[in-house]
């Protein structure tokens, strides 16, 4: 394409490298007898049993390995399946199916609950918490059945459902949710948590496990009934009105006594993305600016918005506007792809024929709906390039096709997964006229760094 396409990848490549497992747990102190971090310190007198769930399960608990003093006496590990792991972990990982639960994901979730229920006061649990975990966690509560879930949360998703909808009704649909999975152990539990939630709000991400739920039973009822989908699932919105009625035990709320073992502390988030990938921006000569941290809503409407935002940029001076959030789509079509393409093409529009400016969406997971790709990096040739190749953009927003529109492209990003998740990750830059902007000799190395999102570090230290 460009070399200010080239650039914002460099920025997406910086991005992603800020919030790898590596370079987040030196935030930790590792101490001989266990771990520390802010005001929590966790030192059993008995089993240290490190847990790593989500989309960076594998790499937090590799980094975590790699670096402890004391060597975890038990290691459970669910992430997705196709996220890569290194050896160390890969014996002790479980796998299931994500954003729709499985039958792994099922019997993974009550392995782990009954592994934490055996425990007792003098053990100690640490928890890396990423992304992804509500769709792991899938062991659902007694009146609910797995494929009642994973109906559920299809139609949820396919009516765009935002993250905090979804997230209160899996709270209370799943066993080891919405603070029950802190409830059900006898042992006290630091999470750390990587954050791809708007907001950093630790009781939505992964549908809060250990930490205290303010949503209730009539609020899960409330999202089918706006969603529109109570009605085609009347067992599943029985079962809530059963739990807003006051027959079923209601998660854990704050100040509950169940969850005074528990403590939780934010490891990262989209905050030290955007801060690299600001960075980079700037190395090259541009004035960059975080715009904001948790955009949201529907995916086309924020391309749009992007699109039409990068025309309006003063062109006088090179300039890079950055955003973080993670957005909906509402099906409509049947074609593939994900939020972060179905942005990236409808932010080609508004930029139909305007020279030196393109916009990056993409997903810090690598991972984008049902494409194989993050997302893709759009400018002023990309309809017409599309056109030459036969592809019709309005047509593929039409059919939700946005990968088939992009499929084969210079413009789409395909990492594979990278290993951690702080949802996803917008750019907007202006050349301001200039033609070049990554020196000569940074230039390899940064792309080569982007081509190179999937590889995960090999750790040499083993668990036992």
């Amino acid at each position: 394409m460009s070399q200010l396409a080239d650039l914002a990848r460099a920025m997406f490549a910086a991005a992603v490298d800020a919030v790898r497992p590596a370079a987040l747990m030196r935030r930790v102190a590792f101490l001989t007898d266990g771990v520390a971090i802010a005001d929590s310190t966790l030192a059993p007198r008995r089993q240290l049993v490190l847990v790593a769930l989500g989309k960076a399960a594998p790499g937090l608990a590799a980094a975590f390995l790699a670096r402890c003093r004391r060597p975890p006496d038990r290691l459970f590990a669910l992430a997705p399946y196709g996220v890569p792991a290194s050896p160390e972990v890969e014996p002790f990982l479980r796998r299931g199916a994500h954003p729709l639960p499985d039958e792994a994901g099922e019997r993974a979730a009550e392995e782990l609950l009954r592994l934490l229920a055996d425990l007792t006061p003098e053990d100690g649990v640490v928890l890396l918490l990423s992304g992804g975990s509500s769709a792991l966690l899938t062991a659902p509560l007694p009146g609910i059945t797995r494929q009642e879930v994973v109906a559920v949360t299809r139609a949820l998703l396919n009516a765009g459902a935002g993250i905090y909808e979804l997230n209160a009704v899996r709270k209370h649909l799943l066993a080891a949710t919405g603070g029950r999975l802190a409830a059900a152990c006898p042992a006290p539990i630091l999470t750390l948590i990587l954050s791809d939630v708007p907001g950093d709000d630790l009781a939505t991400i992964a549908s809060g496990p250990t930490v205290a739920d303010p949503t209730t039973y009539a609020d899960a009822l409330e999202v089918l009934r706006r969603r529109g989908v109570a009605d085609s699932f009347p067992q599943v919105a029985e079962f809530l009105r059963q739990g807003a009625s006051g027959h079923l035990a209601e998660t854990p709320k704050p100040g509950d006594p169940a969850l005074h073992r528990s403590r939780v502390h934010l490891l990262g988030s989209n905050r030290e993305a955007l801060e690299a990938a600001a960075d980079t921006a700037t190395s090259a000569g541009f004035t960059a600016l975080v715009l904001t941290r948790t955009y949201r809503g529907e995916a086309r409407a924020l391309g749009e918005a992007l699109g039409a935002l990068a025309c309006q940029l003063d062109n006088s001076a090179p300039r890079a506007v950055l955003a973080a959030g993670e957005t909906t789509v509402t099906i409509r079509g049947t074609g593939r792809g994900g939020r972060n393409l179905e942005a990236a093409l409808a932010a080609a529009g508004p930029l139909y024929g305007v020279p030196g400016r393109c916009v990056l969406v993409a997903g810090s997971d690598g991972v984008d709906g049902s494409s194989p790709a993050a997302g893709a990096v759009v400018n002023g040739d990309t309809l017409r390039r599309g056109a030459t190749r036969g592809r019709d953009a309005a047509a593929a927003l039409a059919d939700n096709d946005s990968w088939g529109f992009f499929a084969g492209s210079d413009e789409a990003i395909v990492t594979g997964p990278t290993g951690t998740n702080v949802a996803d990750l917008a750019f907007i830059l202006v050349a301001g006229g200039r033609r070049r902007f990554i020196p000569a000799g940074q230039r390899s190395a940064k792309l080569e760094r982007g081509e190179a999102l999937a590889r995960y570090p090999r750790q040499t230290k083993k668990p036992t």
